[in-house]
């Protein structure tokens, strides 16, 4: 039964007291708007009209009803309104990271509204990235994917405190190896200092990434408990500033906040990313140029090179990297 359309004959037959002038108001034929009430009757258990008299007249049940009846049809109108509204405004939600760098989606909003669409960035996840744009309720969305595999390589690193001859995250490019963190033997100082964790940001707190991450500490000879979830994002960083942990994250993320960033070495512990459209939307492949680029730019990421796994850390071209620093 569409209830929507039953409410409709029955408010209307209430409201011109005849079946006949509320068929012509709705614009039905008489006798399917006589067949509408009689099973709307028998939906609510009960007559809604009194047939027995020259004039129908409304029952006790019915006008006890009817308010309600009402209610719903002008909801039901308003919620017509707001989606007709949404789609002559072209509202698109976008789905990204936590860790991105705020002027990058800046610039991807002001582009939007180049294009006559306004864009919201809604912070998630990746996973609940993954599912907005499988149950539409993102339009786009940031998803992470193995790095050798992504459209897009964003250089992962470790955040530190800054040194006291560095200029906030500006270090070398040269890339540390995992084996670079165990503890050191045979000096006795180092041994009351406790051994720092290396902290995951939600970010990189997927099932796939953790397990290949953990797989590469196991190799470097790393003590098990060693990576651990970082809190919120403000704790996390005040322990790497403190001296008491080591962060993974980008390279924007890290000069956002003034830590020392170093890149990893293993082109395979970086993120991969591909800008993913909801379905009905063109795919991946109808993601505007006006929008992948300044995503990609937000989480520090380039265009993977085809036919490898991806730049290492000296190969990448100076274009490539100006982008991906925004």
């Amino acid at each position: 039964m569409d209830l929507l359309a039953h409410l409709e004959a029955y408010v209307a037959t209430a409201e011109e007291a005849g079946f006949s002038r509320a068929a012509d108001r709705l614009g039905i034929a008489q006798p399917l708007l006589s067949r509408r009430i009689k099973t709307l009757e028998e939906y609510f258990g009960g007559p809604l009209f009194d047939r027995t008299r020259r004039q129908i007249v409304i029952t006790e049940l019915g006008v006890l009803l009817l308010p309600y009846a009402r209610d719903v049809l002008d909801r039901a109108q308003r919620l017509r309104q707001v989606a007709r509204s949404a789609q002559r405004s072209r509202v698109r939600v976008v789905g990204v990271p936590a860790d991105c760098a705020p002027a990058a989606l800046a610039r991807a909003i002001r582009a939007g509204a180049e294009q006559g669409i306004t864009l919201g960035m809604r912070e998630l996840p990746p996973l609940e990235r993954e599912s907005g744009l499988a149950d539409g309720s993102l339009a786009y969305a940031l998803v992470r994917t193995a790095p050798e595999r992504g459209a897009f390589r964003a250089p992962a690193g470790l955040a530190s405190a800054p040194e006291p001859d560095a200029a906030g995250s500006r270090a070398g490019r040269r890339g540390v190896h995992l084996e670079e963190l165990r503890p050191r033997r045979g000096r006795t100082a180092d041994r009351t200092a406790p051994t720092p964790s290396l902290l995951l940001l939600t970010e990189d707190q997927v099932p796939s990434y953790e397990d290949r991450l953990t797989r590469a500490a196991a190799r470097a000879g790393l003590p098990e408990g060693r990576i651990r979830p970082a809190g919120p994002t403000a704790t996390a960083l005040a322990e790497t500033l403190a001296g008491r942990a080591l962060l993974l994250c980008s390279e924007p993320f890290a000069r956002q906040h003034g830590v020392r960033w170093t890149p990893l070495a293993d082109p395979s512990l970086h993120r991969g990313y591909d800008v993913g459209a909801a379905q009905g939307r063109g795919g991946p492949q109808g993601v505007p140029d006006w929008l992948a680029t300044p995503l990609m730019s937000a989480v520090g990421a380039v265009p993977r090179r085809r036919g490898g796994p991806g730049p290492d850390t000296h190969g990448e071209d100076s274009a490539a990297r100006l982008a991906a620093r925004g």
